[in-house]
């Protein structure tokens, strides 16, 4: 069954968790690194673990697992086996089961359960261009055809699945190629759910300067799309393509943006004045706007995530 329809069936909203890099660094732990996050799960995987929990306590219906740059290709590159790759990048998952599943354990003696669903765990699947770590996932510049990104993504996502994954978070995705050869692989993965949220440059166009309407619309007629948003975007911009994408399909939507701040991939570091309005105060429009999936991205913490998760018990 489509994990995400399933909830949906019995919940007003999934309550997305939000960053997980930016929340290693306020650890302490050093990312500026081609592997970013997939860094940390070789050296310090009980930090992922760590991190996980924290959003399940803050009300997080899905954890989103450190995979999001973790390739084969750029494991290899760091000296690994190929072999040893796939089995970190299967270790994202199995980090987030745990965490989940512990976690459930112990609310189901706290009686809360019935105020929340089961949490998911999404596979984080980031577009080619994260792999490059160049910051090509915010342009879409990348020249390969839908067959070579196809060619891509098809070990990880193998992987990620055959980890027991309950879904597909494929993300940043920056182009409508790309998203056509995910949503086109998943075929071969019978039962396999995914969502995919683009990043975009305004309130119209995806990263690439694509119409974020015409996505949704190509998206529409995949059954296992299971939704289509947005993440990693300004949030002025989410309100407009919450209605952009509405306009063109009836899956789910999905939001989860960062703060408001600007990305300098050379540094990897964010600069800029975040958002004044609340992640939390936010997605009470995002909602109202028709998104029923909405957490958060880059520099979003726990705390934003539980203001989010404490209105939506009470819609």
């Amino acid at each position: 069954m489509n994990p995400i329809q399933h909830i949906l069936n019995q919940f007003p909203l999934i309550v997305l968790d939000g960053a997980m890099a930016t929340e290693l660094e306020r650890h302490g732990h050093d990312l500026n690194d081609s592997l970013w996050s997939a860094k940390i799960l070789y050296e310090h995987p009980e930090a992922i673990k760590q991190v996980h929990r924290d959003y399940f306590e803050a009300g997080a219906d899905c954890a989103i697992t450190a995979s999001y740059q973790a390739t084969i290709e750029g494991y290899v590159r760091r000296g690994l086996s190929e072999h040893e790759a796939l089995e970190l990048i299967q270790s994202s998952v199995r980090i987030a089961v745990q965490a989940r599943d512990e976690f459930w354990a112990e609310a189901a003696t706290a009686a809360n359960q019935q105020h929340r669903p089961k949490p998911l765990v999404a596979a984080s699947v980031g577009p080619y261009g994260a792999f490059l770590a160049d910051g090509s996932e915010y342009r879409g510049d990348y020249k390969l055809t839908e067959e070579q990104l196809a060619e891509f993504h098809r070990p990880r996502m193998k992987a990620l699945i055959e980890a027991g994954a309950d879904i597909l978070a494929c993300e940043t995705i920056p182009c409508l190629v790309e998203a056509k050869a995910i949503a086109r692989l998943l075929k071969e993965f019978p039962g396999t759910y995914a969502w995919i949220s683009f990043s975009a440059r305004d309130g119209q166009h995806i990263s690439n300067g694509e119409s974020a309407a015409a996505c949704a619309e190509w998206l529409n007629e995949h059954e296992q799309v299971a939704a289509v948003g947005i993440n990693c975007t300004l949030p002025k911009h989410i309100p407009s393509l919450i209605h952009e994408i509405r306009s063109r399909t009836d899956k789910p939507v999905v939001v989860y943006p960062n703060l408001g701040e600007e990305y300098d991939p050379e540094t990897k570091t964010w600069h800029g004045t975040a958002c004044t309005e609340t992640l939390g105060q936010s997605a009470r429009q995002w909602y109202d706007a028709g998104a029923r999936l909405i957490g958060g991205c880059c520099r979003t913490r726990p705390q934003d995530i539980k203001e989010i998760a404490v209105w939506s018990r009470d819609v």
